[in-house]
């Protein structure tokens, strides 16, 4: 076979894709426009046998994937400047396909990204976007919480202060970090980074990246809700300016006990939710298996956090996730940073600490 029928092959063979992707996208908006119908007749599937969403959203993402491995082919087999200007057309329809893809996934689908094990952590923000950085340990009760990692740094030529979970790369990491889950005195070290920045009068900022507190027997005689209470409190009256960004798991009490701020900001495929959907569907249903089911029931996603006003913005993600670009990902948080930064310098300390009592105080009134 020559070159240019094995050219013609690749777009006959992508042009089937492309048709097969269609029908399963007017198939599958079909079946949502009555929702009084869940019979098997809204199912899409590619072959006579039912799928489940997941297993639809699944086949819908390996088709991409071969039709970007086809473009990729096409463009070492193409001879002719046509067939360039043909293939660079079809690397753009693929392009758009991806994109709407990763814009429309289910609330269980952005938190497997979330949890990504090669997503960005806070030793990755802190190396891309701070210069100078001088960490600070221990709680000065009992030790220091290495799930916590906190220090003073300098941003665009202003001193700040740092504060973020870490959850670490490898096993040992892991379990040297705890796998991002603080216990007391993680968090009393970051109240105590946080006073000594209220002391000089700089602005903290958060990121956060935590399944939770950690739940273990050690940390409840050491009295983890006390230190996550007092927190709380003490975070909500601080009188210096606190810029969060929930950059992967925002999870229960864990998260919110370093994430009280004056702006609180989520990356795209990020979560932050009172309880995981797993333990949600372990409540509820007595079912670990309906996370799915509990993930889309829970509102965890940005955009629904935003429409909620629990959130003040949400920030872009590279195409495909965070963990595809670590640095990109740094660059689209600066500017959400700086922005915050330069807004909250302009207010007094009692117009601060005024505003993030309102922001607070309004949060879940809907419910009402």
């Amino acid at each position: 076979m020559t070159k240019r029928e094995k050219l013609r092959e690749r777009l006959r063979r992508r042009r089937e894709r492309k048709k097969a992707l269609k029908a399963a996208k007017l198939a599958e908006r079909a079946a949502h426009s009555d929702d009084n119908n869940y019979g098997d007749d809204n199912v899409v599937t590619a072959d006579p046998a039912a799928q489940t969403p997941r297993e639809k959203e699944r086949q819908r993402q390996r088709a991409i994937t071969a039709l970007e491995r086809d473009v990729e082919e096409l463009g070492r087999l193409s001879p002719t400047q046509e067939g360039n200007a043909e293939i660079e057309r079809l690397r753009r329809e693929v392009e758009e396909l991806r994109r709407e893809f990763f814009a429309n996934i289910s609330a269980w689908q952005r938190l497997q990204l979330a949890r990504h094990p090669q997503r960005p952590y806070t030793d990755d923000f802190i190396r891309l976007l701070f210069e100078n950085f001088s960490e600070i340990h221990g709680d000065r009760h009992f030790s220091d919480d290495p799930a916590i990692v906190t220090g003073m740094a300098w941003f665009h030529g202003k001193p700040v202060m740092v504060v973020g979970s870490q959850k670490g790369r490898d096993t040992k990491q892991r379990l040297a970090r705890n796998f991002g889950q603080a216990k007391p005195e993680g968090y009393r070290k970051a109240l105590r980074a946080t006073q000594l920045a209220a002391k000089f009068r700089r602005p903290v900022i958060v990121f956060v990246d935590t399944q939770g507190a950690y739940p273990g027997v050690d940390a409840e005689e050491r009295g983890q809700a006390e230190a996550i209470a007092f927190n709380l409190r003490e975070l909500a009256r601080l009188p210096v300016p606190i810029v969060v960004a929930i950059t992967g798991e925002g999870g229960s009490g864990g998260a919110l006990a370093i994430a009280v701020g004056d702006r609180v900001f989520m990356l795209e495929n990020s979560i932050y939710s009172v309880i995981s959907p797993e333990g949600c569907a372990s409540i509820m249903w007595r079912d670990a298996s309906k996370a799915e089911v509990a993930a889309e029931a829970l509102k965890i996603t940005a955009r629904d956090l935003l429409e909620m006003k629990l959130i003040d913005g949400i920030i872009p993600e590279p195409e495909g996730g965070a963990h595809m670009d670590p640095e990109l990902t740094a660059k689209l948080i600066e500017p959400f940073l700086e922005r915050s930064l330069q807004e909250l310098a302009q207010l007094s300390p009692e117009q601060l600490l005024a505003q993030r009592y309102e922001k607070f105080r309004h949060m879940g009134q809907f419910f009402a």
